[in-house]
């Protein structure tokens, strides 16, 4: 039987750019499909969040960028909380399986680890082979900061920035 189960997962990237956010977010999102054997049509909805000093580009435009089109995203911020990790975006899959809770795999990379150090241990990674998983399935369509959209309105036509 199926059930909307979670899958976590969190990533610190370098900085507050679009290149890093969503070669990070890719990364995670890939490790997190992979170790799950997630299929979109499977999905329900993801939540990205990010800790507020990264704006620079939604993280869902990652799933975009690997196919993910039929999926509802949405983007947020974390809380401000002293002596919170910084540079990190958070995902959460929900996820409609016939798993139990007990057998999801939820990722914490790089410095996210300490997030929860109790589920930080993967099996050893090819990371080439993941590398090449993503690049096969990445959709040369969403673009960083190419996300503009002309709509008309009752004033007029108007163009502005729309998120993924």
């Amino acid at each position: 039987m199926q059930q909307c189960r979670g899958v976590r997962g969190a990533i610190t990237v370098d900085a507050n750019t679009p290149e890093a956010i969503l070669e990070g977010t890719r990364l995670l999102l890939a490790m997190m499909i992979r170790r799950n054997g997630i299929e979109e049509r499977d999905v329900a909805s993801v939540i990205f969040t990010t800790t507020p000093d990264l704006n620079a580009e939604f993280p869902a435009l990652a799933a975009r960028q690997l196919g993910w089109m039929q999926v509802a995203l949405l983007c947020s911020h974390e809380m401000t909380v002293p002596g919170a990790l910084d540079r990190c975006v958070r995902i959460l899959i929900h996820w409609n399986t016939a798993k139990s809770a007990d057998q999801i795999v939820h990722v914490y990379l790089r410095d996210a680890e300490r997030l929860r150090p109790d589920l930080s241990r993967l099996p050893a990674v090819d990371w080439d082979e993941l590398e090449g998983w993503i690049q096969a399935h990445l959709n040369p369509a969403p673009q960083p900061s190419a996300r503009t959209s002309s709509r008309s309105g009752p004033a007029g036509a108007s163009s502005r920035r729309t998120p993924p």
